[in-house]
């Protein structure tokens, strides 16, 4: 059942754009991302003909990454009901593919706040692959907790962009954990920024990555997610225009929250999408699975179990709602908020998909079912955006 089936006032618009995604979910998203994730090598998910290039192809012919940016005959408040039951039906359909199209988006988004009618065309493509490379070697979800305190990072940075006359030369490189890193064509980055007067901050910019200069690594070998092509990208003096430079260091406490809060709001859709996921197969499962001379639903802790999943999930939607909605009519954004929902939605989806693997029994650590790979992509939302346990130390300093 789709998503949109339990919103009982969505016009016929929206309806129709719901169910829609839903269709796409279910009918190009789960067979791809079922296909790749049973790929050994991991370089064959990026292959040329590999599958996710038609995912993206037909994930752009929905038109659906538009909504909140061109639509202009949805209030604020349905382009954000929208959002989430979009977000929740692609997560549906298979988390790893969900946030490689969700994180493609990130430059576009970056590059509308420039006015640059140059840039914001080029990642306005349908072509384009977009990828948020913040986190370093050095600096994991770490580099979370300075994003408003920008020159207090410790260490030393493994990628800096210099000022040079009217361009910035970027110099060094972001970590293997890079999602869409192995074939993004536009990189909404952050990194650490030297403007000539001896004092580093963090800023963010929009950066081609067809530049001379930029290399690639290869796409990591992961236990979950593997629809979700993540890798390192290298720069080696990348030279790009002073007006690239999207958000300067001592905005990247409003900007750095702004993006965060996009970031986990997402991934609290998302993740919501994939409890549900979990509930519905167990569902389904029990339904149909007969022990004891019954179908295993009529037993009673069977029923108290799939209770306590759907309980979860639906405190995880509303929460995730919530946020979505508060987020979207007021600025700037409740960071704390998008946080909560993020470490709330990604633990219910591994608590869901646990319970509903113990549901399938021994069938369920069969890959023949597809409840395994739902508990592997659970598992590395948990670590993924920023991890679950300094992302809530970012979140307490804001309360």
């Amino acid at each position: 059942m789709a998503i949109s089936d339990y919103e009982p006032d969505l016009t016929e618009e929206e309806k129709a754009i719901c169910d829609t995604v839903h269709r796409f979910a279910e009918e190009v998203m789960r067979p791809a991302g079922v296909a790749l994730d049973a790929m050994p090598d991991p370089a064959d998910v990026i292959a040329p003909g590999s599958v996710v290039y038609d995912v993206f192809k037909r994930y752009h012919a929905l038109g659906v990454d538009m909504i909140g940016t061109t639509s202009t005959d949805l209030t604020p408040a349905q382009q954000a009901r929208l959002r989430c039951i979009i977000a929740e039906e692609l997560g549906w359909g298979d988390a790893g593919l969900a946030i490689s199209l969700g994180v493609s988006g990130f430059p576009r988004m970056l590059a509308m706040l420039t006015g640059n009618a140059d840039l914001i065309a080029r990642v306005s493509s349908d072509d384009m692959i977009g990828c948020w490379p913040i986190t370093e070697p050095d600096h994991g979800s770490d580099t979370i907790l300075y994003l408003n305190r920008p020159k207090e990072v410790p260490g030393t940075p493994n990628c800096v962009a210099v000022k040079d006359g009217d361009s910035f030369v970027i110099r060094g490189q972001k970590s293997a954990w890079v999602s869409n890193g192995t074939i993004a064509t536009d990189a909404a980055l952050f990194c650490s920024v030297d403007m000539g007067d001896g004092e580093n901050g963090t800023a963010a910019f929009v950066v081609p990555l067809d530049l001379d200069g930029v290399k690639r690594g290869k796409p990591l070998d992961k236990l979950g997610q593997r629809a979700l092509n993540q890798g390192e990208i290298f720069f080696d003096d990348v030279r790009v225009p002073a007006d690239h430079m999207v958000i300067p260091s001592e905005m990247m406490g409003f900007g750095g929250d702004m993006v965060l809060s996009q970031a986990n709001g997402g991934m609290g859709s998302i993740f919501v999408g994939v409890a549900q996921a979990a509930l519905d197969l167990a569902v389904e499962y029990a339904k149909t699975r007969v022990q004891g001379g019954i179908p295993i639903i009529e037993h009673q802790s069977v029923k108290g179990r799939l209770f306590e999943m759907f309980r979860k999930v639906e405190a995880a939607r509303a929460l995730n709602r919530r946020t979505i909605l508060l987020n979207t009519l007021q600025a700037p954004p409740r960071l704390e908020m998008a946080i909560a929902s993020k470490v709330t939605s990604t633990s219910t989806a591994f608590e869901v998909a646990s319970a509903a693997l113990q549901i399938f029994g021994g069938n369920g650590l069969s890959r023949e079912y597809p409840i395994e790979k739902i508990l592997r992509d659970a598992r590395a939302s948990m670590i993924e955006d920023g991890c679950n346990e300094v992302l809530s130390l970012v979140g307490a300093t804001r309360l």
